[in-house]
């Protein structure tokens, strides 16, 4: 199996203590970069767009498989497939975001907590009447 990134985020986030849990709480607006091989791919983006993107979650801790919901210790200790911790053996990361703006291989968006640097593995549109 191989990934590879196809961008990376740039986000006033650069510490996992200032991000938000979620992105719809408080996360500023950031951009995605995009690698100049994946430009085709970007071509029918239009602002408005909710999106999810996928990011590698590159400083997440992958050998933990138990942890306490939102790093809350009155929590009781959950499995992390049935949470949304970052930490987990393949730290992907999952975000709903809107696309605010298109700049050539860059795309503004809000309500994304991933921290600046993160690597971006895919994008793909929101699909369903749930938007």
């Amino acid at each position: 199996m191989a990934l590879r990134a196809i961008g990376r985020v740039e986000s006033p986030l650069r510490d996992k203590a200032d991000a938000p849990r979620q992105g719809d709480e408080g996360a500023p607006d950031a951009w995605l970069v995009f690698e100049p091989g994946v430009a085709a791919g970007l071509r029918d983006l239009v602002p408005g767009t909710p999106m999810l993107v996928f990011t590698w979650l590159d400083r997440a801790d992958r050998d933990v498989l138990v942890t306490h919901p939102r790093d809350d210790l009155s929590r009781p200790p959950t499995g992390v497939f049935s949470t949304r911790s970052p930490d987990r053996p393949n730290p992907i990361g999952l975000h709903l975001v809107d696309v605010l703006e298109i700049d050539g291989l860059r795309v503004r968006v809000r309500n994304l907590e991933a921290l600046d640097g993160t690597p971006v593995v895919d994008l793909k549109p929101v699909l369903g009447p749930e938007r």
